[in-house]
């Protein structure tokens, strides 16, 4: 059975770089991993203060999918212990 990502799943996709992170959005042709948050600056926060944090998210394409490894699920992304396998 292949697998079906879903938002808050934590992910290995085995590339040569082997990117791991939350599914962070869920399309029919792709989703997001979220690989990277850190806070946003003064200068950047005061520009845009919808969002507090910055975050780096890398596109795996559907026919991709097949590369991945689950790891785990969180309930939401505000779970404690998130970042940690």
């Amino acid at each position: 059975m292949k697998y079906d990502p879903q938002v808050n799943d934590y992910v290995i996709w085995n590339t040569r770089d082997h990117i791991h992170g939350w599914v962070y959005f869920k399309d029919k042709q792709y989703i997001t991993i979220e690989t990277s948050v850190y806070p946003k600056d003064d200068v950047n926060f005061n520009a845009c203060c919808i969002h507090k944090n910055t975050r780096l998210l890398v596109v795996c394409f559907r026919n991709q999918w097949e590369e991945l490894t689950y790891v785990k699920s969180r309930t939401s992304a505000y779970d404690q212990d998130q970042d940690t396998i």
